[in-house]
């Protein structure tokens, strides 16, 4: 008889909640009634990631003393646990946003049976262990992704979006393979701990292998110049799916890259160290004085996405526990930030019915001053304002930065702050001084429509953003803890 691995069921938890959920909302596609059929599979999702985010604090609290599981492919440590509390949790607020979008119900309950799919293609990816399982998990997690971009057959803008990301990501994915391929030809293993065994790290087949793992995973993380595909699909997509593919993507692809630069190529860290840091300026240079000139508020939010995937990159290059540290705190106010704003952005679009701009901004903040004065906050916390979870993460990737002797990637991380005061401060302006008159388009239905499961995201992604700034310390040890995992914890 063929042997056959032991698998840890339980450190699958979050995986599984979440294909079952998947699955369930599926069946609700075919088994309940129509008008019951968008509830019924929106609180499937939503129970999924909720069991997800339960079974990620468990792990975390169970795994002190992290390995590998299911033949080693797959990590039990903290470092998963973690990040996959923070995709679960950003899963189950977007669920909530998305529950009233506009948009046609023929595919309601497919589009949470993907929404919960994706969510656990992200799970899997972040316990990732070695090079097959790493491209797996990307790609599961992927075509979910393409196809949400997509689902909706009356936005022409999101067609073309799913067309754009589908062409794109799926180079990303090719040069992530062949670069797979590469490092497996130079070291004869496919996991993480054995490739750094192999002692091929003056290999030029690796190096190169190594180079093009790199690309495809900042194609994932939306860092430049490996961005392109980041506006145009961000603009397109349904505001809650870019919400979604803002937060958890890039959670998932820096974790990730983090995970493999430190396990895998720790001999060829005077390179990789190098080339972060390179990807990380561009970022900031690029996403930074990109966003001066938008006037559309996703595609600003969507450059300010590569402008923050530049910041946490800092902290990946420092190759430090404290830069791990970093890395992994500044991820949970991120992730309530974006998903706030662009709940926010989703909002606005539900009552004007047309692409949120910077003029039809104008007195959202007099308006509906619950989500003014929480957007208000989101942007000052993208700014690194005190106060805000935003301020203490950038504060930990510049410390880890100057520990590591690059006093110049501190500076150019000041200068690329003090561009994005324009554009952040920009959009609280015009919410907040300009006019309520000044607004040509009156609200469809003439007030607002109450929405309680979005204003509940919002409000939950408030409380993270400001809260995290107040609980520093547990925050720290939480990341400490999960940063152990990798090679060089202390």
């Amino acid at each position: 008889m063929i042997p056959k691995p032991h698998v840890d069921w339980f450190a699958l938890a979050p995986v599984d909640s979440l294909l079952v959920a998947a699955g369930v909302a599926l069946l609700c596609a075919v088994l309940v009634p129509r008008s019951w059929r968008k509830g019924v599979a929106a609180g499937v999702c939503g129970l999924g990631y909720a069991a997800a985010f339960g079974f990620g604090v468990a792990l975390y609290v169970k795994s002190a003393d992290g390995h590998g599981v299911v033949a080693d492919a797959f990590n039990r440590d903290r470092l998963t646990a973690l990040a996959t509390m923070i995709v679960a949790g950003t899963g189950l607020l977007v669920t909530g946003v998305a529950y009233r979008e506009r948009a046609r119900e023929d595919h309601a309950a497919e589009y949470y049976a993907l929404l919960a799919a994706s969510g656990a293609g992200m799970a899997f990816f972040v316990g990732a262990n070695n090079l097959m399982t790493l491209f797996l998990a990307l790609e599961w997690f992927s075509i979910s992704l393409y196809i949400l971009c997509a689902i909706d057959r009356d936005r022409l803008g999101g067609l073309e979006a799913a067309l754009k990301y589908l062409v794109i990501g799926g180079f990303g994915s090719a040069v992530l393979l062949f670069g797979s391929a590469l490092v497996y030809g130079a070291t004869g293993k496919l996991d993480f701990p054995g490739i750094a065994a192999a002692g091929a790290q003056d290999n030029a087949l690796l190096v190169f292998g190594l180079a093009m793992l790199i690309a495809g995973l900042a194609f994932k993380a939306s860092a430049a110049p490996f961005h392109m595909w980041t506006p145009d699909v961000y603009e397109g997509a349904p505001t809650p799916v870019t919400a979604f593919m803002a937060a958890a993507t890039k959670t998932a692809a820096l974790v990730v890259t983090l995970r493999v630069l430190v396990t895998a190529f720790p001999a060829n860290a005077h390179l990789w160290t190098v080339a972060i840091a390179v990807i990380a300026v561009c970022s900031l240079v690029v996403g930074n004085l990109a966003a001066l000139v938008q006037r559309g508020v996703k595609r600003m939010l969507a450059y300010s996405s590569i402008s923050q995937a530049g910041f946490m990159l800092i902290g990946v290059s420092a190759n430090s526990p404290l830069g791990g540290r970093a890395l992994l705190y500044y991820l949970i106010p991120y992730t309530a930030m974006s998903v706030g704003a662009f709940a926010v952005v989703a909002a606005r679009e539900r009552e004007l019915g047309v692409p949120v701009t910077f003029e039809n901004m104008a007195g959202f903040g007099w308006e509906r001053p619950l989500l003014g004065i929480s957007m208000w906050a989101f942007l000052l916390g993208f700014a690194g304002f005190p106060l805000t979870g935003g301020f203490v993460g950038k504060f930990y990737v510049f410390a880890a930065a100057y520990e590591h002797g690059w006093t110049w990637l501190v500076i150019v991380g000041v200068l690329a702050t003090l561009v994005s005061l324009y554009y952040y401060l920009g959009l609280v302006r015009a919410m907040f001084m300009r006019r309520t008159e000044d607004l040509q388009l009156a609200p469809i239905g003439g007030s607002p429509p109450r929405e309680t499961l979005l204003q509940t995201a919002v409000v939950t992604c408030l409380v993270v953003t400001v809260g995290s700034f107040f609980a520093v310390q547990p925050l720290i040890d939480l990341c400490k803890h999960a940063v152990n995992s990798l090679p060089w914890g202390v």
